[in-house]
């Protein structure tokens, strides 16, 4: 890929273009923003887990808010939480206020996670984790290829989403209740509008 003219992506799209095209462009391309209460949790979990420190935990050393980026791929953005085992090796572990979902939004950010530190620190991040506050719980998520390849799909489609001056076609699915953007998008409305209804 070449990124180095190009305005980098925030690490955040490649999450929010899995859930929904038209949720990415809304936030990256209109700077559309409304609070619901999934992102005031989340708003609230990442006010303590943003705050930049580290420490020694089990001969382990862990940052927190830790700045990231890939020239490569031209991303940027910030990890909740790295751990780095006693080889230096790092293991990214994102924070989520909800509970383990479906879809690969969140394991889509995790990739572009490991992409980004797999170039920051010349090494191969193999795993690494979502912890989900809601239910207290870890999922592992294996970076295999399969998921590199994706996440460096996804990187292109949203590359070329925020090049366009275009609004995807909404979803007008069960993901647009949970949307805090629902009434910018009016789903409902804008689907009958483009079918010509």
């Amino acid at each position: 890929m070449n990124t180095a003219e190009e305005e980098p992506i925030p690490l955040s799209a490649l999450q929010h273009y899995v859930f929904c095209p038209r949720q990415c462009a809304l936030i990256h391309l209109d700077r559309a923003w409304e609070e619901n209460l999934y992102t005031l949790r989340g708003r609230r979990l990442h006010d303590r887990a943003d705050r930049p420190e580290s420490l020694l935990r089990d001969g382990c050393r862990v940052e927190y808010a830790l700045p990231l980026w890939s020239e490569r791929y031209g991303l940027t953005g910030r990890a909740d939480t790295v751990e780095f085992d006693e080889d230096g090796v790092p293991y990214p572990v994102e924070h989520k206020s909800g509970r383990k979902k479906v879809s690969d939004a969140d394991r889509m950010q995790l990739a572009g996670q490991a992409l980004c530190l797999e170039e920051m620190f010349d090494c191969t991040v193999a795993e690494g984790a979502i912890f989900y506050h809601q239910s207290r719980r870890r999922e592992t998520v294996c970076i295999d290829s399969g998921l590199r390849e994706r996440a460096i799909q996804v990187i292109t489609s949203v590359r070329e989403l925020l090049a366009g001056d275009r609004l995807p076609p909404p979803c007008n699915d069960d993901r647009c209740p949970l949307c805090s953007l629902h009434d910018a998008c009016l789903p409902a409305l804008t689907g009958e509008m483009e079918n010509g209804e």
